[in-house]
């Protein structure tokens, strides 16, 4: 592939990048993706959510995933700090659609899946590139990117249009200073894994489990193939390091304050190490800029409660690929073409936070809330799978609003408009 024939660079091969490097492809775009990495390779967030099956029903690869085996999720069910389980909210009680059932995937797998699927259709790679920059024509588009690999060896790439699937690094928003911490869901979390840990009976088996422990921190308890389960806890900074900040003292503290939790666990045993990662929630400023487009995590990422992560990540990409196939036919990749990317992926988001803001408000339980409003378990239950961009959400909201308060919707994450293409330039 000739780099100066390049229609889209795409900087990392994750489920964002490789989602829109796939269909790009497919549409006859010229597509290189840089990767820093070496696939296949780990990485967290492994819980899928129901509409997931839709962008990968796009790429043509939900019959490779039942074909690997990936373990099946039929619901997900919330623990209180006693070990009192609530309702699973069953996702094919609301569709009966093969939606309804989803999997908990080891991602090196997965993304590595995608990724195959992005060369199948024509994308090319480069592994063990780390994108430093992006290059800037004297009016500010994005024009290219500046890459490096292992031995320190630079290379300037151009392109008609760039897509920073670059994860929690932010290439773009990082190097522009566009990146904001979500005022409130400043947490952290701690996870490892256990094998032969407990798995509940019949279809709740292969169940996402959301068990509370005091000031609204929580365990997520994933169960996954070859008799191995991802547990992680999520807090405060303040409240976990109150004590150490060894991890292993921490999660076995933790532990103990959910009897759930520490049943399921007394027969496992844990293995591997301790993962620890901190500060979740972020939006970037923009979106979009001339010749640049934002997508997954490298936008924006939101606390992992109820498994956004991926899904955000492939319907970012879905989406952008569309939005960028459009401008490439209209020779114009100006931000002022991914306007409507940026209302969708923001009002999704926006909808995905409010929910979240509940789950950690001391007032708010999904048991209280569907007592109250047993009418609005649907639609509840709409967002539980993803189902985020149809517009009947605010009559939930509403019954939200009577037990806790919700928060303001944050008014950036856009595009900068043509015409400030200056402030790309000077940051």
């Amino acid at each position: 592939m000739n780099s100066d024939e390049l229609d889209v660079i795409v900087i990392g091969a994750g489920p964002a990048g490789s989602t829109t490097a796939a269909l790009l492809a497919e549409k006859g775009r010229s597509v290189l993706v840089l990767e820093k990495e070496k696939f296949p390779r780990y990485h967290i967030g492994e819980s899928m959510m129901p509409f997931c099956w839709f962008t990968l029903d796009r790429l043509g690869l939900t019959a490779q995933m039942d074909e690997i085996g990936f373990q099946q999720k039929h619901s997900v069910q919330f623990v209180s700090t006693d070990g009192m389980v609530s309702k699973p909210f069953y996702f094919f009680e609301h569709d009966e659609h093969p939606s309804a059932v989803t999997w908990q995937v080891e991602r090196s797998q997965f993304d590595q899946m995608l990724v195959d699927k992005a060369l199948k259709n024509g994308a090319e790679l480069v592994e063990e590139e780390k994108v430093i920059d992006v290059i800037r024509d004297e009016n500010g588009t994005v024009i290219g990117v500046v890459s490096e690999n292992q031995n320190g060896v630079r290379t300037n790439r151009h392109a008609k249009m760039v897509v920073d699937a670059s994860g929690r690094d932010c290439v773009v928003a990082a190097k522009n200073k566009w990146r904001n911490r979500d005022p409130e869901l400043k947490k952290i979390a701690i996870w490892t894994y256990y094998e032969s840990a407990m798995r509940d009976p019949g279809l709740d088996a292969g169940s996402t489990t959301v068990a509370y422990i005091p000031d609204k921190g929580w365990f997520w308890y994933i169960p996954m193939r070859d008799n191995r389960v991802s547990v992680g806890v999520v807090a405060d900074r303040d409240y976990l390091y109150r004590d150490t900040r060894d991890p292993a003292e921490i999660f076995e503290r933790e532990i103990q304050e959910n009897e759930w939790i520490r049943e399921h666990l007394e027969p496992g045993k844990q293995v591997g190490e301790f993962w620890v990662t901190g500060e979740y929630s972020y939006r970037s400023n923009f979106c979009a800029a001339d010749g640049v487009l934002l997508v997954g995590d490298a936008f924006a990422f939101l606390d992992p409660v109820f498994s956004s992560g991926v899904f955000l990540a492939l319907k970012t990409g879905e989406l952008a690929a569309d939005a960028i196939d459009m401008a490439l036919e209209k020779g114009d990749t100006s931000a002022g073409q991914f306007t409507q990317y940026g209302k969708d992926v923001c009002i999704s988001i926006e909808r995905m936070r409010k929910i979240v803001y509940a789950f950690y408000h001391p007032e708010f339980s999904f048991g209280k809330l569907v007592k109250r409003h047993p009418e609005l378990r649907p639609t509840l239950t709409d967002l539980l799978v993803g189902n985020i961009f149809i517009d009947e959400f605010d009559e939930l909201f509403d019954a939200v609003r009577e037990i806790c308060e919700l928060p303001d919707e944050l008014s950036y994450g856009y595009l900068v408009e043509s015409e400030d293409s200056d402030v790309v330039a000077a940051a």
